[in-house]
């Protein structure tokens, strides 16, 4: 049956097209609009399907497509959907109503024809819709007039192709339609009954519509962001954000080869753009290749201006991955199916430039093959890349395949990228090896300030220019060489190992502007093969000649200094490089002018407290120094009277520590939150508040992933302001991409009146990795399972084993890994099981470090589910991260598994012992008559805190964990031992960070980057001392107790 769409009766107005629009029904001679007070998707069915209009997409409301013509008001029919008309629903009425709301209801329906099947809009199979269903369209006299009917009603070019394919088991539409090629739609062309009443002797026709749409994001700040425009029939248009959604946007970046969406925008984020609006409401699955083959209105079907243009920020094409920050890692790759690791076949320098430049990470300083990370050869990226170093963009360098197919034979690639790519030596003499220090930062080359600049840094520039070795600095060069120009005020603090400037620990946080004129000068030997003199074990320094200061200068920075155990640089005990091993200082006289010495040395301003009694855990090796009777004078603690080098009386057990000035903490503040909450500080004694201007997106980022909260956080100005008398410590921080922890991120200088209360920032971070144990009997042992896309999965046991265990005790705070049970050892899990084929090399930071197969691609069954033991167990202390790695680290507990067997195996031999005097004491009775009780004899007890007074309340607490610290110059510390837990169970946060009440708990902690474990601060105890200027704040200070 033809029915024409100017139907006396029922009619869809001011849609755009036939099939949508304002629903009117001619009532009384007048055409009337229906009431939307319970207009739904059951009424616009019936209206679709009275039509011949296909199915029904969504049902409008509020006079989407404008008010009728007239007064004339009819009630909602209440269509169960499956009436032929709409004025057979069951509460039809043809009275005049008063609607309670805006009326005018509308519908926008699929329409009657569409292509299906085919490659996007344009092309595939004609199908019709009279009634609900899509019916093949026969290929029965089917003409090229009428084909080019359907490309122009769907708003695709000229026909290119006509093909009927046979199928005589299809069902296919009754009719055939005689288009003469003017109709507007199909639905208006004559149709004719198939002969006999049954076309199925034919098959269905397929169709191929002139279209070359190309695709692309505008306005974003690289490739992969922007507003999304399309071309289409020769004009670049943009698509509505109408149900616009993250699976769309999915679509996109697959389609542009921008790895996955990271979100999507609305109303017109990227700004409007112009010409048409190509699609609206757009109904991707997320698995279609091409956006224009996702369900929509159709080409130019929409009811948007530009204000309402979608936009998509994606992940890009290229990563680096489990390295510190964005700019270090694994070299990967994301088409839109996932992230692949690059061969470092042909690998080149110029490829690696290439990458560095895209991220905004600066030059490449580091390419090389690692070998140890191990995958299939389906799962390394198949194609080499020859970039010749100019090429904008890695996505846009040739490539070849690798040879054979495959590029598994080889290593993947690591590339390490900086801002810092050059040092020189400047001045207006003829020497290259010496002069004011100037680094080249991008493009741009700035002296480095003198304040805080070491002998060690000199040091390293030395080496790096090749110009042997440092010389003392004549007095007043740096005012005298200073010059005019920028001067970077960041403080670099090297040990003296390191090959290159940047390679060296750098702090900018709180860090003042930089005296105009004050720069760095350095002088170095300018013979870059010179022997270095031996070094003897004096302690006073040779002098007197040339040669005298440079043996001066070179024993000097031999040795090196470091806190170890503190939680980050500035706090710790101490440790001294010397004839190439690592060794203590005894306790024996340590005070506040030794630990100032110490403390200036590592330029971290005053000592606070000297600690005593191993308080920061027992260190290994020598034994150093002894007896220090420092003035506090003294430029190197190795300057002052001692016994003499590995002289001493002493066990570890009595190793010294110190707490300075300049050490720094951070955590987040919240009642009940982990990863949201205020942020605070921990500086110069005492936790403050962080001041929110500007906190950027990459200040937030860097401040989540030091937090172990994952990747990225927003800042919540909602939140009513908190009383507080504590400081607000710093405002304005400014980081930037390359910056691998807060601390290195330019910032105004501190003040502990920075800003006002109401402008403390307040953090929530999202995307944080999980992971956890279950089943087990104990929070360090159970089933593995991890968190990804909403919902908790397990981990298969392929490849399963210790070293992948130790990843996870480690990430858990759980201490070393036991064992590493498979086949559900700890019942099988539910859900996803969303890891396979993980493989670790024990020392990464986080399981997501790993190797492994795609998330959710897994031939195994929940029987087949990873399992752990680890050694420890977690206490209730709040978890302190490694920073390094942003993984919460919570502190190991009391009793741990080697632990427990200690305690029965003394207590059997104990036992053991008892029934050995017992018949000792018999057979002494035997022979003596008869023995005192009393002689018995008894065990000796000692407890690790005090051999001397047995008062476990006063042994010294050792820190929360060891953990790997190389990339400070240090070497990697052994995980805490049963001998160095805790004594006293009923240690609290106060006595860690001692700080005024409040009920807010530390929902996530961070220390210092350079050396991140948790800092004991209990049982200290301030000692007066001229070296140790303290500033009444009016705040809460930490109250050092002594030990």
């Amino acid at each position: 049956m033809n029915l024409s769409w100017k139907s006396p009766q029922l009619r869809l107005v001011d849609g755009g097209y036939r099939c949508a629009g304002r629903v009117e029904i001619l009532h009384q001679g007048s055409w009337a609009t229906i009431c939307d007070d319970t207009w739904d998707m059951s009424d616009v069915h019936v209206v679709c399907r009275q039509l011949g209009c296909g199915v029904a997409l969504y049902h409008m409301l509020n006079a989407f497509f404008g008010s009728g013509p007239t007064s004339i008001w009819l009630k909602s029919p209440g269509c169960t959907g499956k009436e032929t008309h709409v004025w057979q629903c069951p509460s039809w009425s043809w009275g005049q109503h008063n609607c309670s709301k805006t009326p005018d209801a509308g519908v926008i329906c699929s329409g009657f024809v569409r292509l299906s099947g085919g490659h996007g809009l344009c092309s595939g199979r004609v199908e019709v819709n009279p009634e609900g269903a899509w019916i093949p369209v026969s290929a029965v006299n089917f003409t090229l007039s009428s084909a080019e009917v359907v490309c122009a009603e769907l708003g695709c070019a000229k026909t290119v192709s006509v093909l009927g394919k046979r199928n005589a088991s299809e069902h296919v539409w009754a009719e055939e339609f005689w288009c003469e090629g003017q109709e507007p739609e199909l639905w208006l062309c004559p149709r004719a009954p198939c002969p006999a009443g049954s076309c199925q002797h034919s098959g269905a026709i397929e169709i191929v519509c002139g279209e070359s749409p190309q695709l692309r994001l505008v306005d974003g700040s690289h490739r992969c962001e922007g507003r999304v425009e399309i071309l289409h029939q020769e004009s670049w248009g943009t698509i509505c954000h109408t149900y616009w959604d993250k699976s769309d946007g999915q679509v996109v970046c697959r389609q542009l080869d921008c790895g996955e969406a990271l979100h999507v925008t609305y109303s017109s984020h990227f700004g409007p753009g112009s010409g048409p609006v190509w699609l609206s409401a757009m109904r991707c699955t997320g698995e279609e290749t091409h956006v224009w083959k996702c369900p929509s209105l159709g080409w130019g079907r929409n009811y948007c201006n530009h204000e309402y243009d979608a936009g998509v920020v994606c992940s890009g094409f290229l990563r680096l991955a489990a390295g510190v920050g964005p700019c270090s890692g694994r070299v990967e790759v994301n088409p839109g199916g996932g992230w692949t690791p690059v061969s470092a076949a042909n690998f080149t320098l110029s490829t690696a430039q290439v990458i560095c430049a895209e991220l905004g990470c600066g030059k490449a300083v580091s390419v090389r093959e690692d070998l140890s990370f191990r995958v299939d050869a389906g799962q390394m990226w198949a194609e080499e890349f020859r970039c010749e170093g100019q090429e904008p963009e890695l996505w846009l360098c040739p490539r070849t395949p690798c040879p054979g197919g495959s590029c598994g034979h080889t290593g993947t690639v690591q590339v390490v990228c900086s801002e810092l790519t050059e040092v020189r030596l400047r001045s207006s003499g003829p020497s290259p090896c010496a002069g004011q220090v100037e680094m080249r930062k991008f493009e741009n080359w700035r002296m480095l300030c003198a304040s805080h600049w070491s002998a060690a840094n000199s040091q390293v520039v030395c080496r790096q220019v090749g110009c042997g070795i440092a010389l003392p600095t004549p007095k007043g060069a740096h005012s005298a060489r200073g010059g005019g120009g920028e001067i970077w005020p960041d403080r670099f603090h090297c040990s003296g190992t390191e090959s290159f400037l940047w390679n060296c620990p750098v702090s900018a946080l709180g860090v003042p502007a930089c005296t105009p004129g004050n720069a760095a000068v350095v002088v170095c030997s300018g013979n870059q093969t010179q022997l270095l003199p031996q070094c003897d074990d004096a302690l006073s320094d040779p002098a007197g000649s040339a040669a005298s200061e440079v043996q001066a200068a070179h024993c000097s920075d031999s040795r090196q200094l470091r806190l170890v155990d503190g939680g980050g640089r500035c706090a710790g005990r101490v440790e001294i490089l010397h004839q190439g091993s690592w060794g203590t200082i005894c306790d024996d006289s340590w005070d506040l002018r030794d630990a100032h010495v110490v403390c200036r040395q590592l330029g971290c301003g005053v000592a606070f407290n000297a600690m005593a009694s191993a308080h920061f855990g027992q260190g290994l090796g020598p034994v150093w120094l002894d007896e220090l009777n420092c003035t506090g004078e003294e430029s190197h603690v190795w300057k002052c009277p001692s016994r003499g080098w590995g002289q001493h009386d002493c066990r570890h057990k009595e190793d010294a520590g110190v707490i300075c000035s300049e050490f720094m903490a951070l955590r987040m503040v919240s009642e009940d939150q982990e990863c949201s909450g205020w942020l605070e500080i921990f500086y110069n004694g005492t936790w403050g508040s962080v001041c929110r201007t500007p906190m950027e997106d990459m200040t937030l980022s860097v401040i989540c992933r030091q937090l172990g909260c994952g990747g990225s956080g927003t800042l919540n100005s909602a939140v009513a302001a908190r009383e507080s008398s504590r400081p607000l410590w710093v405002d304005g921080i400014q980081c930037r991409k390359t910056d691998t922890s807060l601390w290195q991120c330019p910032s105004e200088a501190w003040n502990p009146r920075s800003c006002r209360p109401r402008d403390a920032a307040f953090i929530t971070c999202t995307d944080r990795e999980k992971l956890r144990l279950r089943g087990g009997d104990s929070a360090c042992s159970g089933r593995v399972e991890v968190w990804h896309e909403g919902s908790w999965g397990t981990v298969c046991d392929d490849s399963w084993g210790l070293a992948e265990a130790e990843v996870v005790c480690r990430q858990l705070g759980c201490g070393p890994a036991l064992d590493a049970p498979g086949k559900a050892a700890f019942g099988p899990g539910n859900g996803s099981i969303w890891l396979d084929e993980v493989w670790c090399r024990a020392g990464e930071s986080s399981l997501w470090d790993c190797a492994r197969a795609p998330w959710g691609q897994s031939d195994c069954k929940h029987e087949e589910d990873a399992g752990v033991r680890c050694s420890g167990e977690r206490a209730t202390v709040p978890p302190l991260p490694r920073s390094t790695s942003t993984v919460s680290a919570p502190v190991p507990g009391i009793f741990s598994l080697p632990g427990i067997l200690c305690i029965i195996l003394g207590a059997l031999l104990f036992l053991v012992l008892i029934i050995l005097g017992t018949q000792l004491h018999r057979w002494r009775a035997e022979l003596r008559g008869n023995l005192s009780e009393d002689s018995v004899t008894k065990l000796p007890y000692s407890t690790e805190g005090s051999e001397e007074t047995g008062d476990p309340v006063s042994a010294p607490e050792p820190p929360a964990q060891h953990v790997d610290v190389t990339e400070n110059g240090y070497d990697d510390v052994e995980e805490l031992t049963d001998s160095k837990l805790p004594s006293s169970p009923e240690r609290t946060e106060k006595d860690i960070f001692p700080e005024d009440g409040g009920g807010a708990r530390d929902s996530q902690t961070s220390i210092s980057p350079q050396s991140p474990t948790e800092v004991a601060y209990s049982n200290l105890e301030e000692e007066g001392s001229s070296l140790v200027p303290r500033q009444d704040l009016g705040y809460d200070d930490i109250e050092f107790i002594g030990i």
